[in-house]
C-alpha cells in the first residue's frame, strides 16, 4: 500500500553551501511537502502518528525535509553555516532538486515558519498549510527564540512539568544536537505584517484548541487574504499527535 510507512523511502542530497540534507517521501501522486517542527524531524512530525499516510492515502507524494540540524540532515557546529534564513533557502534548493513547479506547502510551528518565509520568498504552491503557528510567531521571534536558547544552554536544570522541562524532554526524543541547534537559532527570520497581508495563496491554518505557544493563529488567519481556520484537540506539543491534525491536513489539500 502506498499509504503503508513501510514504503518510506529516504533520500539525500547536498546544498550550495556543502551541506547533506535528508528528506524523506510516502505515497504516489500529487506532491506535498511538509516541514516539521524544532527539535523534531520529519518521522516525528508526519509519519509517526499518521499523518503522511493519511495524505498520501488522498493520491499525494508526500515529501517531508529533516531540517539542517535536525533528523538525517548534517548538523554543523560551524555558526558560518547557519545564515539569515537558511531554512527556508535550504527548501528552495530541494524545490529546484526535484524539479517541483505544481505542487502543495504546509509545516508544523518552525515549518509553519518556513512555509511563510518560502511564500513571502516568492515560492508558489497551488495551496499551502500553517500548523502549530499564530500570528506573533512569525511577527516576532524573541520570546520563543530566548526559550529554546535557555533550554539548550542550561540542560538539566528545570522543574519537573515546566515548560522548560518538555521541551529539553522533547530534545532528548530526538536526540538533538545543542551545538547545532544553538547557531540555528540566529538564523529565523520574521516576516513583516504587510508581507503576510500581501499573500493571496489559499490556506488552512490549522492548530490544538490549546495552543497559544505562537500567538494566535486565529487572528494569522484572520490577516491572510485567502485562508480558512481550524482547531484540533491538544495544545503545541500534543496536536501534533493528534489523528484529527492528518485529517484536517488531508481533507484541505484534497478538497
Amino acid at each position: 500500500m502506498a499509504n503503508s510507512p513501510t514504503d518510506l523511502k529516504s533520500h539525500r542530497f547536498t546544498a550550495p553551501d556543502g551541506v547533506g540534507l535528508a528528506w524523506h517521501e510516502l505515497g504516489e501522486g500529487w506532491p506535498v511537502m511538509l516541514i516539521h517542527g524544532l527539535f523534531s524531524n520529519a518521522l516525528t512530525n508526519w509519519v509517526r502518528y499518521g499523518h503522511a499516510a493519511a495524505i498520501a492515502a488522498r493520491g499525494f507524494r508526500v515529501i517531508m525535509p529533516d531540517l539542517r540540524a535536525h533528523g538525517a540532515s548534517d548538523k554543523p557546529h560551524d555558526p558560518a553555516l547557519y545564515p539569515a534564513d537558511v531554512l527556508t533557502a535550504d527548501q528552495e534548493a530541494l524545490i529546484a532538486h526535484l524539479g517541483l513547479t505544481d505542487f502543495d506547502l504546509g509545516g508544523y510551528s518552525l515549518g509553519g515558519r518556513t512555509t511563510t518565509r518560502l511564500l513571502v520568498r516568492g515560492s508558489r504552491p497551488r495551496r499551502a498549510i500553517l500548523a502549530g503557528m499564530g500570528l506573533e510567531g512569525l511577527l516576532d521571534l524573541g520570546s520563543r527564540v530566548d526559550h529554546f536558547r535557555h533550554v539548550l544552554r542550561n540542560p538539566g536544570t528545570f522543574e519537573r512539568g515546566s515548560p522548560e522541562w518538555m521541551t529539553e524532554a522533547f530534545l532528548k526524543t530526538t536526540k538533538g544536537d545543542p551545538k547545532a541547534l544553538l547557531p540555528l537559532l540566529d538564523s529565523f527570520a520574521p516576516t513583516p505584517m504587510a508581507a503576510l497581508e500581501a499573500l493571496d495563496t489559499p490556506m488552512l491554518v490549522v492548530t490544538g484548541v490549546d495552543d497559544q505557544d505562537n500567538g494566535s493563529a486565529a487572528a494569522l488567519a484572520d490577516v491572510l487574504r485567502n485562508a480558512r481556520f481550524a482547531e484540533v484537540p491538544g495544545g503545541h506539543m500534543s496536536a501534533v499527535t493528534r489523528p484529527e491534525l492528518g485529517q484536517e491536513m488531508a481533507n484541505f489539500l484534497g478538497g
